[in-house]
């Protein structure tokens, strides 16, 4: 059976080459390629206004909202970026202005503190001189009660140290 089967091919293909030596192909035409031409045909006839037609208008429409999405979206985007510039400047001169503000408060702040450590040292520089004064005043009077006291003081720290009654 294999053994026919082959013998068949080879018997098959050694009469294609014959066909080929002989300089021509033979085509056999017959009913159902016509059959399958006008098929094709008739198709063509009928899809064509039924699904290819609404099927490109549809893919047309298509890309007609994707280039129209795309051209809104360049808008917004150009928008987007103006607004943005807009707002970088605006803020740019918000905070020179802070900057301009701060400085200026933090000079009235070093003039005002500026002026307090002097009157404070001013006060502080008085409160002491007067301190000085008044200590001096009293070392005076201190030193003036103690001459007067200084001879009986002297004789009873003699006393104490000596263990005897000195005059």
């Amino acid at each position: 059976m294999v053994s026919s089967a082959i013998s068949e091919v080879f018997v098959g293909l050694s009469s294609l080459s014959a066909a080929e030596a002989a300089g021509g192909v033979e085509v056999d035409l017959h009913k159902g390629v016509f059959i399958q031409i006008a098929l094709f045909v008739f198709l063509m006839l009928v899809l064509k206004p039924l699904l290819f037609d609404p099927m490109l208008k549809l893919f047309e429409e298509r890309e007609k909202r994707i280039d129209g999405a795309k051209a809104l979206a360049r808008e917004i985007d150009e928008k987007s970026a103006s607004a943005q510039a807009t707002y970088d400047a605006e803020m740019g001169k918000a905070r020179a202005v802070a900057n301009a503000e701060r400085d200026k408060l933090r000079a009235d702040g070093l003039r005002t503190e500026n002026e307090i450590l002097s009157r404070v040292r001013a006060e502080a520089g008085a409160t002491l001189e007067e301190g000085r004064k008044k200590t001096h005043a009293e070392a005076e009077i201190a030193r003036a009660a103690l001459k007067g006291q200084s001879a009986e003081l002297a004789r009873s720290v003699a006393s104490r140290v000596l263990g005897r009654e000195v005059h």
